[in-house]
């Protein structure tokens, strides 16, 4: 036998095994339902014909024999539907879709697109799967919500696109493109937790709803625990923690908005922030240790993160302090940048981050400059936040978490004397 010649012969048959694999894994999914019409080998057998038709239409030059066997495809499974409709009354047609899919694979994986024919395949076996799970998500989701995620699909694909990528303005300091993309990047991450936060609901307890609300916004959550602490002095222990995670999850959320928007600033941003996130959860671990069930925690009510108003204004702020730490930086040096992030870091930590990390990537600013303003940035928000804990959470809260804000803030601080 030549072996070297069957070596020599795959560019083909590797087509045909990664369509057969295509229907088998769809087919899989598909032969677990008892009233689908198509199981593993139909699935496996449309791909293959699929691969074939694709061959075919190459070899003859002609489209046409692709199409036709489509709708071949196409009108044989909707005639086995409609000839023995499902008891249930469900029409097919998730499994007819799923069949032409299956079948346009098969022939996408003949004309060099095996890799993505795979990847396809697999997220649609995912989809046919979890039909229960994906239903359940829906009707838990309000019209809020749904608004919300067609909000930021037109920030992030009808707006942004159209946006010129190009600096503007005194010290060239704003770029449009830029400007909306960091827009867009905070607002998928608020709308990442606003989500999980909707979809979780308050039962599962502290740790989750500090997780959740850090990622939306930590200053709704301090605001909305420490009333809830005042109003029932038994919940501190659980305010404080909710508090404390929510105050750390914005280290960990700043520095993804590093790795994403400059990653060479990444290493000492870590080495700062990293004092500051050990001593506050060692803190907010012995808090953690002492908390008792203590009944449904409140959600934070935060607005909609995606609203268009709502990223006008982050944008309007992001240009404002963009431009401010740029000139500042040109006449008063880091100084001048430092008061920037002392002042917006009261409100909100996010536009001076993404300002600081924009300034380092245009060579305005140096690592070191960038990362100390970004600390500084935090610890006014911390500092901001310890004065909610006390104005709306009474003493009973305030010397629970006060410590633990401060051993962050210590944290944070030694970080930036040996970085």
């Amino acid at each position: 036998m030549d072996f070297h010649g069957l070596l020599e012969a795959p560019p083909h048959l590797q087509a045909f095994v990664t369509s057969l694999a295509i229907g088998l894994l769809i087919g899989l999914e598909r032969e677990r339902r008892r009233s689908a019409k198509a199981g593993l080998r139909t699935f496996a057998l449309v791909a293959l014909l699929g691969t074939v038709s694709g061959m075919l239409a190459e070899k003859a030059g002609s489209g046409w024999i692709l199409a036709a066997g489509l709708l071949a495809v196409g009108a044989m499974i909707i005639a086995a539907y409609l000839k023995q409709p499902d008891d249930a009354g469900d029409p097919g047609t998730t499994s007819v879709v799923a069949l032409l899919v299956c079948y346009c694979l098969g022939a996408a994986v003949w004309y060099g697109y095996g890799t993505l024919a795979v990847m396809v395949a697999i997220a649609t076996t995912v989809l046919l799967y979890f039909k229960a799970e994906l239903h359940g998500i829906s009707h838990r989701l309000t019209p809020k919500d749904i608004i919300s995620i067609l909000q930021f699909a037109v920030l992030s694909f009808v707006i942004l696109p159209i946006l010129p990528d190009r600096s503007f303005g005194p010290y060239e300091a704003f770029n449009p493109h830029q400007a909306w993309l960091m827009v867009v990047l905070v607002s998928g991450v608020s709308l990442a937790g606003y989500a999980a936060l909707r979809l979780a609901g308050p039962q599962h307890g502290a740790p989750m709803m500090g997780l959740l609300g850090g990622l939306v916004s930590s200053t709704a959550t301090t605001v909305v625990f420490s009333r809830h602490a005042r109003n029932h002095a038994a919940l501190a222990h659980s305010a404080m923690v909710v508090i404390m995670i929510a105050s750390l999850m914005v280290l960990l959320r700043l520095s993804i908005m590093a790795a994403v928007v400059a990653p060479a600033i990444i290493e000492p941003l870590l080495k700062v922030f990293s004092g500051g996130l050990i001593l506050g959860l060692a803190v907010t671990a012995f808090g953690w240790r002492r908390l008792e069930t203590q009944g449904e925690l409140p959600s934070p009510e935060v607005r909609n993160p995606t609203e268009i108003r709502t990223a006008l204004a982050f944008g309007a702020l992001y240009a404002v302090v963009l431009l401010c730490a740029a000139w500042l930086s040109d006449v008063a040096g880091p100084r001048g940048m430092y008061a920037v992030a002392l002042a917006s870091g009261l409100t909100d930590v996010d536009a001076i981050t993404l300002s600081s990390l924009r300034l380092f990537a245009l060579d305005k600013l140096t690592a070191g400059q960038a990362v100390t303003s970004i600390a500084l940035a935090v610890l006014s928000n911390l500092t901001f936040k310890a004065g909610l804990v006390v104005t709306l959470g009474g003493w009973v809260l305030a010397r629970r978490t006060l410590p633990a804000m401060a051993a962050v803030a210590a944290g944070i601080g030694l970080g930036l004397i040996l970085v």
